[in-house]
């Protein structure tokens, strides 16, 4: 096989190949490994096949792309930069989508290799051209672009030769196509400035991040709620957020909650403000910033007692996120009533809202009563054992009601409820006493698919790695428990026939 591949590549490196030599060379190519291909393979034959796709033949463009995506897969990244250059330069100036993004992924092999990188920063053509990428119309291919660029400027050298050249007027020049395109730019910053100080510090004396900051503190409502998300994701670093502490964003940020009162267009952008938030309590000091910006707290209560399902399901998922660990539960624990008053309020919308917001108070219910082991005090398993209780007047019968329903979603919302509980002896407890519960946890039956068995097994595991299982369950109960998890989450009885004499 390999040797008729061989035959027909020459034939295709004379500049003259048909279409259907193209096509019966594209078939022979699967059948050859690529490792076979390297050695009988010359430039000759690459330039030759990239020099097709200057024709204005679709059919003849898709069957030379993905002869060379075979092809191309076999070489070296240092050789394809080395010894194609022109060819990618010319790729990513093709009309044809197809061929810019077989030509970015080639950029995105050259940049993922220590030794090739270094020769595309020594091509200030090629990286103008990706640079360009960012504006196409095809998302994937401003996508590819964004990676390979975030990639390259992972080295003191990449940042060099993005900010301190010309190169940052065609970072500019492009984001001016339009508002889209300018987001693109605003995420390759973000993206770039998130791999630490110096890569931020780069990234705002260009200029360009305080402008991002300017547009989110600027009156344009629906710019706000773009650009809060980027600025969320430079709050996931611990330099980011310094950064955005020092520049007083923070501070504008919770003005601008506490002036929503009065926007009558709050509602486009106070989800992400609030989102903001709560991801900057969980990764700094849940105490902290509730203390220090009590606006958030407020704001985020104010949206879960609303009647406005867009803003309740906001403030479920940020009450998720802030109770998602130790701290930031005692900072919910500290509003007393309210939040107890609340959690029946989350209870009641996980029973009888749409599905979406019931998944949503699903996750936020299992962040929030979740404790690892080591962190189970007295203190904190009363808490969360109140909490529990104050869901429903039946919080068992609710979320076992809720993972029999015939909606796989659900189902498995539910079951993580559980698992999230499951360790704790106050629940292992209420499991035990409500009649024909360990049963259900062991029945097999009612998992109709892989997501739910999944599902059943992790609460099964949760239960089978606590401490006080045994003992709480009993010898018969924890055996069969041990016994469902040794077999594994797709056990299926053998179901044994006997064959009866005179049976047809």
């Amino acid at each position: 096989m390999a040797e008729a591949a061989a035959e027909l590549l020459e034939r295709a490196a004379r500049r003259d190949a048909a279409l259907e030599e193209l096509r019966a060379l594209r078939v022979a190519l699967q059948a050859v490994p690529p490792a076979a291909l390297r050695a009988r393979l010359g430039e000759h034959h690459l330039g030759a096949l990239f020099g097709l796709l200057g024709v204005n033949d679709r059919e003849q463009v898709s069957a030379c792309v993905s002869i060379l995506e075979r092809l191309l897969q076999a070489l070296d990244p240092l050789y394809v930069i080395q010894n194609l250059r022109e060819e990618l330069q010319k790729g990513l100036f093709h009309p044809d989508d197809s061929v810019k993004i077989l030509t970015m992924s080639q950029v995105g092999r050259i940049v993922e290799d220590s030794a090739a990188v270094t020769e595309i920063l020594h091509s200030p053509e090629l990286l103008r051209q990706i640079i360009n990428c960012i504006g196409g119309e095809k998302i994937a291919v401003a996508k590819e672009a964004i990676k390979s660029l975030s990639r390259i400027a992972q080295s003191q050298e990449g940042l060099e030769a993005l900010f301190g050249s010309s190169l940052l007027a065609d970072l500019r020049s492009v984001m001016a196509t339009s508002d889209i395109v300018r987001y693109r730019v605003y995420e390759l910053i973000v993206e770039i400035s998130s791999v630490s100080a110096e890569s931020l510090n780069y990234c705002a004396n260009s200029g360009l991040i305080p402008e991002l900051i300017g547009e989110l503190t600027g009156e344009d409502v629906l710019v706000r709620a773009t650009c809060i998300e980027m600025v969320t994701s430079l709050a996931h670093t611990p330099h980011g957020r310094q950064y955005l502490a020092q520049q007083g964003v923070i501070d504008k940020v919770s003005n601008i909650i506490l002036g929503a009162e009065s926007d009558p267009f709050s509602s486009f952008y106070l989800p992400g403000f609030v989102k903001f938030f709560g991801n900057l309590a969980v990764v700094d000091s849940p105490q902290q910033i509730c203390e220090r910006y009590p606006v958030f707290m407020e704001k985020v209560f104010e949206m879960a007692e609303s009647q406005d399902p867009t803003m309740i399901g906001v403030a479920v998922d940020t009450l998720g996120i802030l109770g998602s660990n130790v701290e930031g539960k005692q900072v919910l624990q500290k509003t007393r009533s309210r939040f107890q008053n609340l959690l029946s309020k989350i209870g009641h919308q996980a029973k009888n809202a749409p599905t979406e917001l019931r998944l949503r108070c699903l996750d936020a219910i299992s962040s929030l009563l979740y404790l690892p082991p080591e962190q189970q005090t007295e203190d904190l398993l009363r808490m969360t054992e109140s909490w529990f209780t104050s869901l429903s007047s039946q919080p068992l019968e609710l979320f076992r009601s809720i993972s029999t329903q015939p909606f796989p979603d659900l189902h498995c919302g539910a079951l993580r409820v559980f698992t999230a509980i499951a360790n704790q002896p106050w629940a292992q407890k209420l499991m035990l006493n409500s009649p024909g519960f360990v049963e259900y946890i062991v029945d097999r039956s009612v998992e109709p698919d892989k997501a739910s068995k999944d599902a059943k097994y992790e609460l099964v595991k949760a239960l089978v790695n606590s401490k006080t299982i045994a003992e709480v369950f009993g010898n018969q109960y924890y055996l069969r428990l041990r016994a469902y998890l040794h077999e594994g989450p797709y056990y299926v009885k053998a179901v044994s026939t006997t064959a009866v004499e005179g049976a047809e």
